[in-house]
């Protein structure tokens, strides 16, 4: 059974950036899609960005692009989002997502039925 850990979140000021981090344990996830989403008080979870298994393709919201970059390291079996020019309207609880049903996906999911394994979130909090 694969568990997802998110680290990473926490207070920053608007402008500011921050580094999640996703560590995947009890298997390897580098055949297959990995994701972030996020969920603000009172709404939807909603996409963030996904890459692919082998790092070579990603998509973002058109609210983070040119802002967010995720990654992975498939030898640490980790995906990481690199969030900077952050804005209040970032703020919410990350989750980091696998698509572990397939693999070698050469489309990247974005809604959240597409991913059948999540972590526990971490907060991020941008103050204006």
């Amino acid at each position: 059974q694969v568990q997802l850990v998110e680290s990473g979140g926490g207070l920053v000021q608007a402008g500011g950036s921050l580094r999640l981090s996703c560590a995947a344990s009890g298997r390897t996830v580098s055949k297959h899609a990995m994701a972030w989403f996020r969920q603000a008080p009172g709404k939807e979870r909603d996409f963030v960005a996904a890459v692919s298994y082998n790092g070579g393709s990603t998509a973002y919201t058109d609210s983070v692009k040119g802002r967010f970059t995720i990654s992975r390291d498939n030898a640490k079996n980790t995906v990481y989002l690199q969030m900077n020019t952050m804005k209040p309207e970032d703020t919410a609880v990350y989750y980091c997502a696998g698509d572990l049903s397939h693999i070698f996906r050469s489309d990247l999911p974005i809604a959240t039925t597409d991913y059948g394994y999540w972590g526990q979130g971490t907060q991020v909090t941008v103050s204006s």
